[in-house]
């Protein structure tokens, strides 16, 4: 086996249509070109889980009009294979064929039982990287790429936590080499899906939405790849948010740490998962515009934006970039039982695990809690647990902006300057991690866009320029 593979992660925009096929190719052909060792690893055609997804939705309702959307993504797909001739097209025409053929199966049972369960949810959303797989792995091989395809299955094995699985990694430690290291080793391309996975027992399963990238970062892991690429439809990690702020910079280079927070808090380049296999690893993660493949896009490494370089450019490397996060609920917690009391917290927070919740920013006071979801779906029933407790209230509508920075533990000023960049806009809560590497507020979300545009302004502008 090739020591250190080139791991190449495609997004759904890297493959929505012949174009972006074609330069995917392009791409895979010229790293082989340079002497790496590639391991590609893609996505659903944009678009096509989301579909897939609403197909099911539809199909629990009882309405049979789930089929006609299977009808067009099976059209889209074929289309697709104008890439390949011969046998090689009818082979991939097949393989799509049959994917679709059991698609609709799971539908017309989920439209007769009027239910969908987790387990037959994960069959139909993992559909979309299936094909895609199936379809990159047949363009490759008639564009003269010795590729391989290999069931994603057979690779990460997971627990049975359908729709939200959880990898298991001494069982992938050994799968990955095995199904993989011998055809690296005969010289050629891997091609696997992102996303999918499957219990001991070989049921398929999904790492949840934006898992792709988490795959990619997995078998980049236990293959010791020399680096995971994430190619994109962007330069790079930008320093705001495109849709909010007009002329967001690209940011060079970012640490683990720095991206992890990023991504976490609502940066949309990269899933929040895909570090952590990664530095296990201490393997750089690479993200790279598939539309400009000359673009040197934004490295992530230990070293990150420390090792930006000496000048101007350094010198704003305290601050490299903003985050932000809509639709988070606040929730206050308040009791004087707190005061001096043992295991308040525990029990507070339970709750959260209890109902699979997620809390992002938390902040204390003597008699009270408050924290932020982005997931509001258990939240009746964590309140009415809570409040066998305390006083429980909660408020939507908010947002989060975090501004992140390995460099920012060492200017004890920022905090200052953020807040008058901010100006008069109210401020619900104000957070700053124990690493010092964010400072993250919490506001109304009407005042998002204002508040983000103004410390961009202040901080970013100037970066990079």
């Amino acid at each position: 086996m090739i020591e250190r593979p080139l791991v190449m992660k495609f997004g759904g925009t890297s493959v929505a249509d012949e174009g972006a096929l074609r330069r995917l190719v392009e791409h895979v052909a010229a790293a082989r070109r340079k002497g790496a060792a590639p391991v590609v690893v893609v996505s659903a055609l944009a678009g096509v889980t989301n579909e897939l997804l609403r197909a099911a939705s539809m199909a629990a309702e009882g309405d049979a009009a789930a089929e006609p959307i299977l009808a067009a993504l099976r059209r889209r797909h074929l289309e697709l294979t104008v890439l390949v001739a011969g046998a090689l097209r009818d082979s991939v025409a097949r393989a799509v064929d049959e994917q679709f053929d059991e698609l609709s199966a799971v539908i017309r049972a989920i439209v007769t039982l009027k239910d969908a369960s987790p387990r037959a949810m994960d069959a139909i959303a993992a559909a979309g990287e299936l094909l895609s797989s199936r379809i990159v792995h047949a363009a490759l091989t008639a564009a003269g790429v010795p590729a391989a395809w290999a069931d994603p299955r057979r690779l990460v094995i997971t627990n049975e936590d359908y729709t939200q699985a959880a990898p298991l990694f001494d069982h992938i430690a050994e799968a990955i080499p095995r199904e993989l290291g011998p055809v690296l080793a005969a010289g050629g391309v891997p091609v696997t899906a992102g996303y999918v996975g499957a219990t001991r027992e070989g049921v398929t399963t999904t790492l949840g939405r934006g898992g792709s990238d988490y795959s990619a970062a997995i078998v980049g892991a236990a293959l010791h790849a020399s680096e995971i690429q994430i190619w994109t439809d962007v330069d790079g990690m930008l320093t705001a948010d495109p849709r909010i702020v007009a002329a967001p910079r690209v940011v060079p280079v970012l640490s683990f740490g720095e991206a992890s927070e990023l991504a976490y808090f609502g940066a949309k380049v990269l899933h929040p998962s895909t570090i952590v296999p990664a530095v296990s690893r201490n393997i750089p993660v690479r993200i790279l515009n598939s539309r400009r493949a000359a673009a040197p896009g934004t490295l992530i490494a230990s070293g990150g934006s420390h090792d930006a370089g000496e000048g101007e450019e350094a010198e704003h490397r305290g601050l490299a970039a903003l985050a932000c996060k809509r639709n988070v609920t606040v929730v206050d917690i308040t009791s004087t039982r707190m005061l001096m009391a043992y295991g308040y917290l525990r029990r507070v927070f339970e709750v959260f695990e209890r109902h699979r919740t997620a809390v992002d920013v938390v902040t204390t006071s003597e008699v009270s809690v408050s924290v932020t979801v982005d997931d509001a779906r258990h939240l009746p029933q964590i309140v009415a647990a809570l409040e066998a407790v305390a006083e429980v209230t909660d408020e939507s509508n908010m947002a989060i902006v975090c501004a992140v920075g390995d460099g920012l533990q060492n200017d004890p000023s920022f905090v200052g300057h953020l807040l008058e960049a901010v100006g008069s806009v109210p401020i619900r809560m104000l957070s700053q991690a124990a690493a010092r590497r964010n400072i993250t507020l919490v506001i109304n979300e009407k005042d998002l866009e204002t508040v983000l545009r103004r410390v961009h302004d202040r901080f970013c502008a100037s970066v990079m320029t």
